[in-house]
This record gives structure tokens, C-alpha cells and sequence, in this order.
């Protein structure tokens, strides 16, 4: 069907990447008219019109509203070929009062990335549904805050790491335990390399919190805690998360040979789940057996 697309639109003297363009023009017109008529006007503080009461809105209103010349927003809603700037999209999508789902589908439609998230106060209550995930696994997870607060985790990740059920509200922090907890540094067979990763995963994921107090007193509270932490931080390594191998040298079964994956929540993307997973070809699945049964 594809090639025949193709052969059709060459046909009409188009190549296939005119012809996607023209339908992505083609459907944000159309989701711009349904939601200019599905406003509420007094929404907007306009008044409501004769005939159509206070549902809908006319082109030249949301043009005027977003500060966008009226034949350019027709354009855009009839599809033609421009190239609308960033600036133009965001104005209109503030008229029309978009979320952030449509917003960004608005802008995706046009060739832009999504509108960056507004940020949100690290939470320290975790879904009910999120409970109930990290349960319904057998392997050992939990789920992270922004700010690295542990806020659920799983049977399995206590037999792995029992003081997480035991740490202070204060300090049942990822870092904090790390950084301050013998277990974990016991528990990590390569705890040099793999705590100063944590700390450039940590540094690049919070870094447009480094404004915040509670930002501020958390690395406060590890630096005088912790002089490894402190040089850490002064270094100034940032690296992205990627899945990795980890080891883990429990007490009771040994050395375990696990994956480290990381999950957003659709719902609520500022909350990551860590799952570990058993490394293919070793005998983490059986010793992870052996964990759970004790």
C-alpha cells in the first residue's frame, strides 16, 4: 500500500514526502477547527455570540487572541503550505487552551519537539497503582522521585536491600544511601565506579533544580556526610541514563549478575521505576529464587 502511495503521488507530480507533509497540514487544520469550535468563549472572556451562544470561536478572534495575522491563521487552518514559527504555535495553543498532550501533537504535527514539561515538585506519596506494579514482579524494583526519594518498592527489593524498610523518612534516599548506608557499600562489589555513575546520572536529571532549597539541602546534607559524594560533585560529571549490568554481593546468595532498567510512568512521568532483571547466561534468576524464599 505504501509503494502504491508512493507510485500515485508521483503521479500527480508530488514525492511521498510532499504528500505526508500536505496530510499533516491537512489534520492540524482540522484540529485547530475542532478545537476553536469546541471553546467555551466566556472561557476566554469573550461574550457570547447571537446565534451560537457561548460554543465557538471565530477565526479572526483567535487570531487576534494568539497576536497572529488573520489570513495566517486561516492558512493554517486550511492547511496551506507555510512554516508557522514556535512562537506562532504557542501563542495559538494558549488561546485554545490545549494540555500538554495536545499541545505537544500540535507541535509534532508541524516538525517541533514537545513543549518542555513544567517542573513539578518532587512528591513523596506514590500511586496506589504504582504499588501495585512494583508487587506484581517477581524481580526487585522501586520507583524514584525527582529528587531520588525511594517512594515504593517491592518484596524483592527489600530481601536485596532490607534497610529500605528501615531508613528515615529523611534519609530514604537513593543517594543518601549510597553515599552513607556500609550496607550498600558492601552490597556494591564496584561501589567507586558505580556510585560517582549515580552521581553524574543525578547531576544531569536535576539539574533545573538547582535552584531549589530542598536541592540545595539535600547536597549540602551529602557533602558534609560524605567526602566522596563532595568530590563527586565538584567534578562536575553529568551522564545520561543507560541500561547497564550491575553486581550485587548479597550476605546470603552471592554474587548476583543483574540488569538495570529505568521505566517513566505515562501518567506520571516525573516518578522512574528501577527494575533489575537476571543477566542472561548466569545463575542471577536462580540465586533471585533463592533471595525470595528466604
Amino acid at each position: 500500500m505504501i509503494q502504491d502511495a508512493a507510485r500515485a503521488g508521483r503521479a500527480r507530480g508530488t514525492t511521498p514526502r510532499e504528500s505526508d507533509d500536505a496530510q499533516r497540514r491537512a489534520e492540524l487544520g482540522g484540529f485547530l477547527r475542532a478545537r476553536r469550535n469546541e471553546l467555551s468563549r466566556s472561557e476566554v472572556g469573550l461574550p457570547p455570540r447571537t446565534r451560537g451562544g457561548d460554543v465557538g470561536l471565530r477565526r479572526e478572534e483567535v487570531s487576534y487572541l494568539s497576536g497572529v495575522s488573520g489570513t495566517w491563521y486561516t492558512w493554517l487552518e486550511q492547511g496551506r503550505d507555510i512554516n508557522p514559527s514556535r512562537q506562532v504555535v504557542d501563542a495559538v495553543a494558549r488561546t485554545l487552551r490545549l494540555d500538554a498532550s495536545a499541545h505537544s501533537y500540535v507541535l509534532a504535527l508541524l516538525g517541533y519537539s514537545s513543549p518542555h514539561p513544567q517542573q513539578v515538585p518532587p512528591t513523596h506519596d506514590a500511586p496506589p497503582s504504582l504499588q501495585r506494579l512494583l508487587d506484581s514482579w517477581a524481580d526487585p524494583a522501586f520507583a524514584l522521585a525527582p529528587d531520588w526519594a525511594v517512594l515504593a518498592w517491592n518484596d524483592a527489593y527489600e530481601q536485596l536491600y532490607p534497610g529500605i524498610a528501615t531508613a528515615a523518612d529523611d534519609d530514604r534516599n537513593l543517594l543518601w544511601l549510597v553515599f552513607t548506608d556500609p550496607y550498600v557499600r558492601a552490597l556494591l562489589p564496584d561501589w567507586e565506579r558505580t556510585s560517582r555513575r549515580f552521581l553524574s546520572e543525578f547531576r544531569a536529571e536535576t539539574g533545573p533544580r538547582l535552584g531549589d532549597p530542598a536541592h540545595g539541602m539535600l547536597v549540602e546534607r551529602l557533602s558534609a556526610a560524605s567526602a566522596a559524594f563532595r568530590a563527586g560533585w565538584e567534578s562536575r560529571d553529568v551522564q545520561r541514563f543507560a541500561s547497564r549490568e550491575r553486581l550485587f554481593q548479597h550476605p546470603d546468595v552471592g554474587l548476583l549478575h543483574l540488569e538495570h532498567h529505568q521505566l517513566a510512568l505515562s501518567d506520571h512521568p516525573e516518578i522512574h521505576v528501577v527494575a533489575y532483571t537476571p543477566m542472561p547466561e548466569t545463575d542471577a534468576a536462580e540465586r533471585l529464587a533463592r533471595l525470595c524464599a528466604l
